[in-house]
């Protein structure tokens, strides 16, 4: 019998209803919900990443939401300690861990481990990100190929957050990133069980477009705004994030609100078809604790009966 602590991931791309999904079965089941995701961490971006309410935050604990400041770009490696506390937090209160999110990266950090990278100086981070301005992230890709072939070779010359972070630790540690990964890792020491939202591509872009829009009535465009104010480095992962990058061209009168809406959909939609194809392609457990919905979730009330007991069997599954 398997004595580790059991934990279940709802995953799938954005905007396919996870946080609602996650929600209600930490309701019905007495858990504590766990961001996985790369921008819900970031304190100032609110209500462009659809960070869970105040509301539904005060139905059950949730933990690793807007716990980061913009200027402080996270990472794999510090999510998964902070993830692993966490959930060692939320099991000692005797509430299940839901990790909830769409960052796959994260996931597989967590659940195989990570390779021991150093802190990286400060100098490292400004160099990368000074070159990524300076060469655009193509010219950085070629950069890094003739220094770190092995590492290049994994990376678009499109992933300017994943180029960056790359010449950063070749910089600091004179290692390349693969390298690196290439070592024992440290898997977590618990069971998990996946609950992976794979809706049809219609929904997801109709969702995303209903969802761009209540943002902007809800005040995304002065979130960006005030983001903008503090004057941080264009090549931070918060700076990037869906929608900033558009909106912040409208408010420097570059392109229309429509303009930036439109973009920004399309942009948010293209990103959710590589979400899901890198969940469908990389499996973090077997394929016994994986359960696939392929629907937008919207909460619990829209599954039958059948459909609940069957969630609810694959839960509390053994394995």
């Amino acid at each position: 019998m398997d004595e580790k602590p059991f934990a279940l991931i709802v995953a799938g791309p954005t905007c396919s209803g996870k946080s609602a999904l996650a929600l209600g079965l930490a309701e019905r089941l007495g858990g504590t919900v766990i961001n996985a995701d790369a921008m819900q961490c970031y304190r100032e971006l609110q209500v462009i990443t659809a960070r869970p309410t105040p509301a539904e935050a005060g139905l059950v604990p949730h933990l690793l939401y807007g716990v980061r400041p913009a200027a402080e770009p996270g990472h794999a490696a510090w999510w998964r300690c902070a993830a692993l506390a966490a959930m060692a937090q939320a099991s000692d209160a005797g509430r299940l861990p839901i990790l909830c999110g769409g960052t796959g990266l994260y996931f597989w950090a967590l659940v195989y481990g990570i390779a021991a990278i150093p802190e990286i100086p400060e100098a490292a981070r400004a160099e990368a990100r000074r070159m990524l301005t300076e060469l655009g992230p193509p010219g950085l890709h070629e950069a890094l190929a003739g220094v770190d072939p092995a590492t290049a070779a994994l990376l678009r010359p499109s992933d300017s957050q994943r180029l960056a972070r790359a010449w950063e630790v070749w910089r600091a540690t004179g290692r390349g990133l693969a390298d690196w990964q290439a070592q024992p890792t440290d898997p977590a020491p618990w069971r998990f069980a996946v609950l992976l939202l794979d809706p049809p591509r219609e929904a997801l872009r109709a969702a995303i477009a209903g969802r761009f829009a209540a943002m902007l009535d809800q005040g995304a465009l002065a979130e960006v705004r005030a983001l903008l104010a503090l004057g941080l480095d264009p090549a931070l992962p918060a700076m990037r994030a869906h929608g900033v990058p558009e909106l912040a061209a409208h408010l420097r009168g570059d392109i229309t609100l429509a303009e930036a809406e439109r973009r920004a959909v399309l942009a948010t939609g293209q990103y959710t078809k590589r979400q899901a194809t890198w969940f469908r392609h990389r499996h973090l457990v077997e394929p016994a604790r994986m359960h696939t919905i392929h629907a937008r979730i919207a909460g619990l009330a829209q599954f039958s009966e059948r459909e609940m007991a069957e969630i609810m069997a694959f839960i509390r599954r053994p394995g």
